[in-house]
């Protein structure tokens, strides 16, 4: 491992605002992580952790988690919410397959997935954040009325997510296939975009968006 991961991992496990496969939190983020009690909102996936700094920011009343198993990509995410005095902004690494064991029941009221691995390959479907059997784990996780919001550049990805979604009985509250061509001014949507998506706008390709809940 390059000298610069690992000074990178040594960091991040001592930022108290960062948790690798913790032990005890279930059911205890308000209380012992964030100490308040307001909404809980996770970002899968989070890389460099765009929406969760971003929303931390606009949203002082919420408190935001990126969670990933790359210890070097949620560095930077940690890296930069200490640098701005985040107190709602926290980190998770974790396999997100088992993140059952980190949240009790109903306990997040929100998650964004934004431009996740696709898993192109057949054979990878149930590894895609969107598959049916991500979406059972979701259902445990979230509060009724809870949103997931999804947003990629993948067209085939979308797809398999919006059937997915219908095949688990999800409402669909947006299903947009465009996002910058159809008029969109959702501040959340249009201004805030991570690095894999600035460059998939400057290649010309389409951003897609859907928002949907179980109840």
């Amino acid at each position: 491992m390059a000298k610069n991961k690992l000074k990178k991992f040594a960091e991040i496990a001592e930022m108290e605002h960062v948790l690798e496969f913790p032990e005890d939190i279930k059911g205890k983020w308000n209380k012992e992580f964030f100490e308040n009690d307001n909404p809980i909102v996770l970002e899968l996936a989070c890389g460099a952790a765009a929406y969760t700094i971003a929303l931390a920011e606009r949203f002082p009343d919420k408190n935001f988690l990126g969670v990933d198993i790359k210890g070097s990509r949620i560095w930077n995410g940690a890296h930069e919410a200490r640098e701005k005095g985040l107190k709602n902004a926290g980190f998770l690494r974790i396999h997100i397959e088992n993140i059952e064991q980190y949240f009790e029941e109903h306990e997040v009221d929100e998650i964004w997935i934004t431009f996740p691995d696709p898993q192109p390959r057949k054979s990878k479907a149930k590894k895609r954040l969107s598959s049916p059997r991500f979406l059972k784990i979701y259902h445990y996780l979230l509060r009724k009325g809870g949103f997931i919001n999804f947003k990629t550049d993948d067209l085939p990805l979308f797809d398999f997510s919006v059937e997915s979604a219908k095949e688990e009985n999800l409402i669909i509250h947006e299903e947009l296939r465009d996002i910058y061509g159809t008029g969109v001014t959702d501040p959340l949507l249009v201004d805030i975009q991570t690095k894999y998506e600035k460059s998939h706008i400057a290649d010309g390709r389409l951003i897609y968006f859907m928002k949907s809940s179980f109840e």
